[in-house]
């Protein structure tokens, strides 16, 4: 059982808060951004800590100390500001100290890893161009079309039942299903990424064994891609002029499939919900009439799907904004809370595309333009397919998952008018036999991705 937060403090978004608005901040009582409270209204927690000044003490788990940014400028100061702030976590004083171990949980989101986003100055400049150039690489025509046949699958799956949970359903498997075609996954070797990767981000098995097997997957598609490369991702990787290695590929993949997978997914069903909630959009008698585009927009400034990460340690002890940040102790940027920090909420010259959920600086997203055609045409499809979706329960009573660093929902159930499903190839048919199951039934956990390559390639 997770441990609930302690915070005796002023509640959550309570003007009573007697802080001075910054000044000094160690041994004042921090902020846990975890548990249920958190979850269920994480902007009373943000308005909060802006009591202390642009950024505030926050507690990420238990006995996990930082400095939470949630004033726009501010994030964007140390975003761009790499010589002062870097990512390169060996430097976490709490680790170095030994307050910390070296095996405690949020060392999975934290812990040094030698890859593009821990990495600083002349080992950024060499590992990140292989994973930017190669992503730039993914043309709008085929992530539009890989989206549209991935979805048509999935809603196959379901579509007789007149209930989904849009998340993990469809989202979810979409994501996967869409990463493993773009970064060329084997069937071996896709399925066992799927099943790593749920258990690392929904905590349905032993995370530190998922972690290995990951590790030993991925290292094992650079290999089989350098022998037999392809016209995907992780080929390009490899061919790229930097020439990285194996273990330096599979490090790269990590943390692009990785960070890639979660937010993806977590976008997706935020955009989903948004459309089936708001009668600006997609609900109401004859359908509202602002764009998918406008939805993914409004949920990327306001509850963006890595809502606090980008975690910096100061080369020496600075001041910013008033608030002392002492050298080596982890500053982490709350992109929902500089997103909605009122002096640009309340501006009328900020662009659309100004929030910072994509990051800013040399560490900003590489994939964001990708990540934003395979949101746009995983709902445009859906609803295409299922005009008549609606959510099944009301939208206040919708729950999230605890933790930190995302914003993302546990599920979300929805209804619609059953329609008959499309007739599977002889492939997809042979295949679910295969996996003890009746043509039309989701594939069995692990053999997700061979089940769809089956129906793919007929």
């Amino acid at each position: 059982m997770e441990p609930q937060p302690r915070f005796d403090g002023p509640p959550p978004g309570c003007p009573a808060h007697q802080g001075d608005g910054g000044g000094e901040q160690q041994g004042v009582e921090r902020v846990p951004l975890y548990g249920a409270e958190f979850a269920a209204n994480p902007h009373a927690f943000y308005d909060y800590l802006r009591d202390f000044g642009p950024a505030g003490p926050v507690e990420l788990a238990p006995g996990v100390d930082a400095t939470l940014v949630t004033d726009y400028s501010a994030a964007l100061h140390v975003l761009q500001n790499p010589d002062t702030f870097v990512r390169d976590s060996r430097r976490w004083r709490a680790l170095t100290e030994g307050t910390i171990s070296p095996d405690h949980p949020i060392m999975a989101l934290m812990g040094y890893r030698p890859n593009t986003l821990f990495a600083d100055g002349a080992q950024h400049v060499r590992l990140r161009p292989p994973v930017a150039d190669s992503l730039a690489r993914l043309d709008a025509y085929r992530v539009n079309r890989t989206v549209e046949k991935v979805s048509s699958y999935l809603v196959n799956q379901f579509s007789h039942r007149g209930s989904v949970d849009l998340l993990n359903e469809y989202a979810k498997e979409l994501t996967f299903l869409v990463f493993n075609e773009f970064f060329g996954c084997p069937p071996e070797i896709g399925d066992s990424l799927i099943h790593g990767f749920t258990t690392m981000f929904d905590g349905t098995g032993d995370a530190v064994e998922a972690n290995e097997v990951l590790s030993r997957t991925l290292y094992a598609l650079s290999v089989e891609k350098r022998k037999n490369p392809g016209d995907d991702v992780t080929s390009w990787m490899i061919e790229h002029p930097s020439q990285l290695n194996d273990e330096e590929i599979a490090h790269q993949l990590a943390v692009t499939l990785g960070a890639g997978i979660e937010a993806e997914r977590n976008l997706i069903a935020a955009g989903l919900m948004l459309m089936l909630s708001d009668e600006r959009y997609f609900g109401g008698i004859g359908g509202g009439g602002l764009l998918v585009e406008d939805a993914l927009t409004e949920v990327l400034w306001n509850d963006p799907p890595i809502a606090n990460y980008a975690t910096h340690f100061p080369v020496r002890d600075v001041d910013l904004g008033g608030v002392p940040l002492r050298a080596n102790d982890p500053v982490v940027i709350s992109f929902a809370g500089a997103n909605t920090d009122p002096a640009v909420s309340g501006s009328q010259v900020v662009s659309r595309r100004a929030h910072l959920a994509w990051g800013a600086g040399p560490h900003a997203c590489p994939a964001k333009d990708s990540a934003s055609l395979i949101a746009v045409g995983a709902i445009e499809r859906l609803l295409n397919q299922l005009p008549d979706i609606e959510l099944a329960v009301p939208v206040e009573s919708l729950q999230f998952r605890q933790g930190a660093v995302h914003r993302a929902l546990s599920t979300l159930p929805t209804r619609f008018t059953p329609v008959r499903r499309q007739r599977q190839s002889a492939g997809a048919e042979h295949a679910a036999a295969a996996q003890g199951k009746q043509p039309g039934q989701p594939a069995a956990k692990g053999g997700l991705w061979s089940s769809f390559l089956s129906w793919w390639r007929v």
